[in-house]
């Protein structure tokens, strides 16, 4: 392999979560490089910048990954750091995905000052969420509560829900752990109730498609396990293609023997309809795909 005889240039975003990520795949890099040279590069980018408006209605993709991407194509940096679950499910032109690094918890949790879980709230508690995904499961749970728009970085929604904004919160574990915020915590919200997001938990590092050197400095910290089942969660979401605009969650895992199993669910906005659909096999693009089919011959299509 040549060496890199500059600083590798790593654009993240300026979040508090989005540095950790960033940070973690330095430390990672170091470790397997000694003796690369990382240095970061912070961007704004437009879904930071809209703090006041629903996610719902802002609309578009790339609104937390449309800065860094432009950023890598125009050689400002060399690689970027996202949340795999901000990144489209469509390609970007002259990207890829380098590494797909180890995933942390997939589940979302629950954040209550008053200790609430989701069982114990009183009839309509405020929950804070921007998440259609969730709130279509919460409301299939408990269609009493009372749905309010949430956010702002994690450790801005914490405090929020520390204050008494809202009776609790709901949030991906993975921010929740990362940041150290651990005892805020009241609930671990079981794959039943409330299916993540597809590649929750799961930290991506994009570069340039052609370029061989960081693609080899990547190969080290690309986790096989993780980058197959998110591979699989994926595939489920794009082959419901883009005439399903419902909430969708899915999540699959490895198990013996080189199978993955993968759950999908698509919902009705308002939780009155859920499509749930599971299955395994050894390929997992085609297993997200073959699931997204199963789900549209069942009307996920129709769901609005």
């Amino acid at each position: 392999m040549a060496t890199l005889t500059r600083p590798l240039l790593i654009g993240t975003r300026g979040s508090a979560l989005a540095r950790w990520q960033t940070n973690w795949v330095r430390a990672q890099l170091h470790i397997a490089w000694p003796n690369v040279n990382c240095q970061l590069k912070a961007f704004t980018t437009t879904g930071d910048r809209l703090l006041d408006q629903p996610l719902p209605e802002i609309g578009g993709k790339g609104l937390f990954t449309e800065e860094l991407e432009n950023a890598l194509r125009a050689g400002e940096i060399d690689l970027a750091v996202h949340s795999l679950k901000d990144l489209p499910i469509d390609g970007a032109p002259g990207l890829r995905l380098g590494a797909i690094c180890r995933r942390e918890d997939a589940r979302d949790v629950f954040i209550s000052a008053s200790g609430w879980t989701l069982a114990t709230l009183p009839e309509g508690a405020r929950v804070g969420t921007s998440s259609l995904r969730r709130a279509a499961q919460l409301l299939a749970a408990r269609p009493d509560l009372t749905l309010l728009s949430l956010r702002g970085n994690v450790d801005t929604r914490i405090r929020k829900a520390m204050s008494g904004d809202y009776d609790a919160i709901v949030l991906a574990a993975a921010g929740v752990l990362r940041l150290g915020f651990n005892e805020h915590i009241t609930e671990y919200l079981p794959f039943d109730l409330m299916l993540p997001a597809p590649g929750q938990g799961a930290m991506a590092v994009q570069c340039r498609v052609d370029d061989a050197l960081v693609l080899d400095l990547l190969h080290p910290i690309d986790d096989h396990a993780t980058r197959a089942a998110v591979t699989a969660e994926r595939a489920f979401l794009n082959g419901l293609g883009g005439g399903c605009s419902a909430p969708v969650a899915a999540y699959a895992i490895a198990n013996r023997q080189s199978l993955f199993s993968l759950t999908g669910l698509v919902a009705s906005p308002d939780g009155r309809r859920i499509i749930r659909v599971s299955g395994m096999g050894a390929d997992p693009a085609a297993l997200g795909t073959k699931l997204a089919q199963q789900a549209l011959a069942q009307g996920a299509g129709e769901l609005r």
